[in-house]
């Protein structure tokens, strides 16, 4: 992935006065090996924080050594004042954690009571109005610490990536896609920057690629990894042309940008004018890192990316599209998986999926816009999807929204897409989630989100839920268990 940061890891320990700051300072370095001795990479600041000279010491070594996400380390109870100062000029995403005490040995004289110290801790961050990253439990042993780190490296990673996005658009939302159009000031809340564009843009640069002496060079690659799949060569030249596009007006008007995403216009004026549907283009630079969100879909591109840092994976845009047929669920899941026929979907877009993630893709055409602009002939300007079923496994569906009043939302929901046959069309998958059914109620609908969901291959509902709460979002769903009713769920249903 050349699209997201690579989190450079800087700990320091903090020490009050009344404590020894021997005590911090020894347990430092011992989670500092555990984590090293787990695999991970981490900047050891040398000066232990005791005042507020200390801190600045402390925030010069870190940001020498090129941290961009801080671990402050409450070894004892801690300088509520300096520790929360250090976090509010460090500039990054910072993690707040603390010591248990090792043993019954230390508790008559090296107690370091940084159980008490976390609660002064919260008190002052929240009075300097920081969002600081803070584990489910934060105080454990050196191990547990470590452990908890390595929790914090995907949510450090989606802060970070956030802050240096920019969101590339082309045209408005398709007529009747409203669900798509959101308000996009919580965008520059979250420090992300947009540029809207017009499809007459992203057009024109298309017919300035054109004869681009590197077309030949991406066609390549496009068979390559089509290989059987690539049942419409003929409309590769025009794809890789496109793609060349997009790639060079991402290089081009990033800016002080470090990272892209794009929402992009794909139907249903692009068919006739550009000749092709984007489709492909659009999973090529997905599985690059670069999300390539359909419909214009701006909070969709967003989730994209968080998912892409979070996961440090290729993730998907797919529409919570249509139920499983009785006769599909009787014969290829009932028995055989612990779910009900209500806690299962069909996800689908119309060939927008990387081919990492499909079971094995052709290069095909998109029936529903075949039917509307090319009937009862050859297809050709709707050439372009890459379909095929998405490969069975873990997933966590997601999606970070701003609702029509302007405020953050965000549900996030794992399950499992199942090995069964779709029978259909499109890059789809047949997708299973726990109480789907009461989700889909009383969270997709009662909240207005949209049809487009994020979809991330693994389960990272610990990491997206700890960064949305990150975020300052209040209103965060999730499939709740049986047993467990919404707000607004009919006790008499």
């Amino acid at each position: 992935m050349n699209n997201i940061p690579q989190v450079k890891l800087g700990i320091v320990a903090v020490s009050r006065d009344c404590f020894p700051m021997e005590l911090s300072t020894n347990r430092r370095k011992a989670v500092v090996k555990s984590f090293q001795e787990k695999g991970g990479d981490i900047y050891e600041c040398p000066t232990t924080i005791e005042n507020e000279l200390h801190m600045r010491k402390a925030l010069s070594e870190v940001k020498e050594a090129g941290c961009n996400a801080l671990v402050v380390y409450l070894g004892n109870f801690g300088p509520e004042t300096e520790e929360t100062l250090l976090a509010k000029e460090f500039g990054g995403p910072v993690m707040f954690v603390a010591a248990a005490e090792e043993n019954t040995g230390i508790l008559a004289s090296s107690r370091g009571d940084a159980y008490c110290g976390m609660l002064n801790a919260s008190y002052n961050l929240g009075l300097r109005n920081i969002k600081a990253y803070i584990p489910e439990y934060p105080v454990g042993t050196a191990d547990e610490v470590a452990d908890m780190i390595f929790d914090f490296i995907p949510v450090a990673r989606a802060v970070i990536g956030l802050s240096k996005l920019k969101i590339i658009t082309f045209g408005p939302r398709p007529r009747d896609f409203l669900a798509c159009n959101a308000p996009i000031k919580q965008l520059y809340n979250l420090g992300v920057e947009i540029a809207e564009n017009s499809e007459l843009d992203l057009f024109a640069s298309f017919n300035e690629h054109a004869n681009d002496p590197r077309i030949p060079e991406v066609v390549a690659d496009m068979e390559k990894e089509l290989g059987e799949g690539n049942k419409m060569p003929g409309i590769l030249p025009k794809l890789a042309q496109y793609e060349i596009t997009l790639l060079d007006w991402a290089e081009n008007q990033k800016g002080s940008r470090e990272f892209v995403a794009f929402a992009n216009k794909c139907w249903p004026a692009f068919q006739t004018q550009f000749g092709f549907v984007p489709c492909y283009v659009n999973s090529r630079l997905t599985a690059r890192g670069i999300p390539v969100s359909c419909e214009v879909d701006i909070y969709g591109a967003l989730s994209e990316f968080i998912g892409t840092c979070i996961s440090d994976d290729i993730v998907t845009l797919l529409d919570i599209n249509n139920t499983v047929p009785a006769d599909m669920y009787e014969k290829e899941i009932k028995g055989k998986y612990n779910y009900t026929h209500k806690d299962t979907f069909m996800g689908f877009h119309c060939g927008n999926t990387s081919s990492q993630k499909l079971t094995s893709c052709e290069m095909k055409y998109q029936l529903i816009m075949h039917r509307g602009l090319e009937p009862d002939q050859e297809p050709d300007i709707t050439r372009g999807t890459l379909e095929g079923d998405i490969v069975p496994g873990d997933i966590t569906f997601f999606r970070l929204q701003s609702n029509a009043d302007a405020e953050l939302t965000a549900y996030v929901a794992e399950g499992e897409v199942l090995p069964v046959p779709t029978c259909s069309f499109g890059g789809i998958g047949v997708f299973a989630i726990p109480e789907m059914g009461r989700f889909y109620r009383h969270v997709l609908i009662e909240k207005r989100y949209p049809h487009h969901g994020a979809v991330a291959f693994g389960h990272f509902g610990k990491a997206l839920f700890s960064l949305f709460k990150l975020l300052g979002i209040k209103d965060l769903g999730y499939n709740q268990p049986k047993g467990v009713p919404y707000p607004s769920e009919n006790p008499f249903a």
